[in-house]
């Protein structure tokens, strides 16, 4: 093959994708297709995305401002018959297709043809996509084979000369890359080993997920505990029945315990209000994106199972049914049964090898879809890093507004009692050992 476009992406494996949610169903009738409403013709330029649009005449925009020559030079696609022929157990016939625009050259079946058309109904059900010659499966003549190698070269041309066809990317894909040439040889293997480094990470972040949920969830238990704390030295404070006659303490000093205990309420209620902010700031900075990252690795890991229950599973078993039938060819070719029979099991033989391929299609965009979602993955590990920086932070700047909040407390606690029968002292300053000289 030579040339090929900026978009790695095959078009036959786009269009087996494509068919993926249909199960192969046949194409939908004219019925389910959208029924066109009455609109504006500015309203129908807005509606069309910025890369299908056609370039319209700044005069009248429903004036096509193409001219035959403008089309025709659009591009030049020849379609040969290649003539080795190619298959499994029944021969095929392949053709190259080469474009002058593309600089390419790549190699279809007609069923890639097939599905590039369908492709085109859906994307575009209101434009005129050509159609394709019929399919004759068995018996096909020489003369036959050539009529359809010209019908297919007319549709391609028609479609890639049309002003809105020819600047899609499934045109470009379809005239310029081929099977699964961009994707790495190696690539089963390389899949295998990095769902396993991507199940390792997500059990590991799912432990650090859970562990820093604990951290913000005690520190906000931490922050009601403080709050009550000091609500309870405030009801002490605010205690109103009266002082015994045989307390040991008169009332003047309990009056002032009481009043410094109600006032220590204030500094309690601003260390519940720090140990919430650092709270909240982890469960946002923190728990928050190792959540948004599980997320994402959780959404590779099912995708990972949809490949292998999906598209890998029905591979496996097209080939085994495939298997079954050759073994039924050949022993009814041994046992010289009645032509019909034998038509109709190459008939059913061809049917499964048109099955296979589109499986190893769907088979190909399903791992390159895998393959760039893996690079997805990467890109986003650096986020690790901000993670725990914002870890952190938070921990430094939660100790750092907690810790002065407390040093500001500790002289009012330093010395509320010089002695059993003594009045309330005024408060000291801490000295460097931090002990209280009373």
């Amino acid at each position: 093959m030579t040339g090929r476009a900026m978009d790695p992406l095959p078009a036959a494996a786009v269009g087996a994708a494509a068919e993926a949610e249909a199960d192969e169903e046949a194409d939908p009738p004219a019925s389910d297709l959208p029924t066109p409403q009455a609109i504006e013709p500015q309203a129908i330029v807005q509606q069309v995305p910025a890369p299908s649009r056609m370039q319209m005449p700044q005069g009248n925009p429903l004036l096509l401002s193409h001219t035959l020559q403008e089309l025709l030079a659009r591009d030049t696609v020849q379609v040969e018959l290649i003539p080795e022929k190619k298959g499994l157990f029944l021969k095929h016939v392949e053709y190259e297709v080469s474009s002058q625009r593309f600089k390419s050259s790549v190699y279809r079946r007609y069923n890639d043809f097939v599905v590039f058309q369908e492709m085109l109904l859906h994307k575009f059900p209101y434009r005129m996509v050509p159609a394709l010659p019929p399919k004759r499966m068995l018996g096909a003549d020489r003369e036959f084979i050539e009529a359809r190698r010209r019908a297919l070269k007319r549709f391609v041309n028609l479609v890639a000369r049309h002003p809105l066809f020819s600047e899609d990317v499934v045109l470009k894909l379809f005239l310029s890359f081929s099977g699964s040439d961009f994707l790495p040889a190696d690539i089963q293997a390389q899949f295998a080993i990095s769902r396993e480094l991507i199940r390792n990470i997500y059990n590991s972040f799912h432990k650090l997920r859970d562990r820093a949920e604990r951290i913000a969830s005690r520190a906000i238990d931490n922050a009601a505990d403080l709050l009550i704390f000091g609500k309870e030295l405030s009801a002490i404070g605010s205690d109103t029945t009266p002082l015994p006659s045989w307390a040991a303490l008169n009332s003047s000093t309990w009056g002032s315990l009481k009043q410094a205990l109600k006032g220590l309420s204030v500094e309690f209620a601003l260390l519940a209000d720090k140990a919430a902010q650092q709270g909240k700031q982890e469960e946002n900075d923190v728990v928050e994106k190792l959540n948004l990252f599980l997320d994402l690795l959780q959404s590779y890991k099912d995708l990972c199972e949809r490949h292998e229950k999906g598209v890998l599973h029905k591979h496996q078993r097209a080939l085994h049914k495939y298997s079954l039938m050759k073994r039924q060819m050949m022993s009814a070719t041994a046992q010289n049964r009645e032509p019909e029979s034998v038509e109709q099991l190459e008939s059913r033989i061809v049917e499964q090898e048109n099955a296979i391929q589109t499986m190893e299609l769907r088979n190909y965009f399903s791992l390159y879809c895998l393959h760039q979602e893996t690079q997805l993955i990467h890109v986003y590990l650096p986020l690790t890093s901000h993670i725990l920086r914002a870890f952190v932070n938070s921990q430094i700047q939660g100790h750092k507004e907690m810790s002065k909040v407390w040093n500001d407390l500790r002289p009012k606690l330093s010395c509320l009692f010089a002695g059993p029968h003594s009045t309330l002292t005024p408060p000291c300053s801490p000295p460097e050992d931090g002990l209280c000289p009373h």
